[in-house]
């Protein structure tokens, strides 16, 4: 095979990787709703949250906390707490030496958040920020590791680039980020496409819908060290661990 075939024979390859990471693109349902709207329903959504939303998906989300295997002394970082299960325990996991941020966009999750981890006596631990991921307010090279539990897939399809680029960029070379989502690896799932309807139906108040994170991940330039895949109340999810490259 000549030099010219293989480059020409690359080319057409990447083309139709091209294509298809496109096609997955289109594919992935909208969210239609402003950053105020989303502040507003999860502001409500807070008051019975840790009996609803937030008890459905807690296994998972421990779950993919542990694949995160976070130890002492780290600084860890999670967007989009809710309230603050995950903090809580990512806390105990960093030890008194360790740092826990977390930033969220609904002012009423932060609160229900703090009364939590003073209850814990774990406040000290841990600094809360209320704002919006796609332009993370840290230090480049900060954080050990991120984790996301059930909210890359809140982001509007063009921001959730954004949001996997402000991670790299504050993760340190080297630094994990971990996240639980809903998948849309598998398309045929009957269940997956009743949520997809009722997504559209009432998309500023179910913001979530199936993506492909994998994919995104490694458009991002993340390297993919597990995925395992899990089912939630028959529909298909994932847990999956990445990596920020060594420069």
């Amino acid at each position: 095979m000549s030099p010219e075939y293989l480059r020409g024979y690359g080319k057409l390859g990447q083309e139709g990787v091209d294509k298809e990471n496109k096609s997955k693109a289109r594919d992935i349902l909208p969210v239609p709703r402003t950053k105020e709207e989303a502040k507003q329903v999860y502001d409500r959504l807070s008051k019975f949250y840790d009996y609803t939303l937030g008890l459905l998906g807690r296994k998972y989300s421990e779950m993919a906390l542990e694949r995160l295997s976070v130890v002492e002394r780290e600084m860890v970082m999670e967007i989009g707490f809710g309230t603050g299960h995950c903090l809580k325990w990512i806390a105990k996991l960093v030890g008194p030496a360790g740092k826990v941020y977390g930033i969220d966009i609904s002012p009423e999750m932060i609160e229900k958040t703090k009364e939590r981890l003073e209850k814990e006596g774990l406040a000290n631990r841990v600094e809360l920020c209320c704002g919006d991921a796609t332009c993370l307010p840290f230090n480049e090279s900060a954080f050990d590791a991120v984790f996301l539990s059930f909210t890359l897939e809140v982001f509007d399809t063009p921001d959730i680039p954004r949001v996997l680029a402000q991670i790299k960029k504050v993760l340190k070379p080297g630094g994990r980020l971990g996240i639980v989502d809903m998948s849309k690896e598998n398309g045929k799932s009957v269940f997956l496409k009743v949520y997809e309807w009722i997504h559209n139906k009432c998309p500023k108040y179910i913001g979530s819908r199936p993506i492909y994170a994998e994919q995104c991940l490694i458009d991002a330039g993340y390297q993919i060290k597990s995925k395992e895949k899990i089912r939630i109340f028959r529909l298909p999810a994932e847990i999956i661990v990445a990596i920020k490259a060594m420069p």
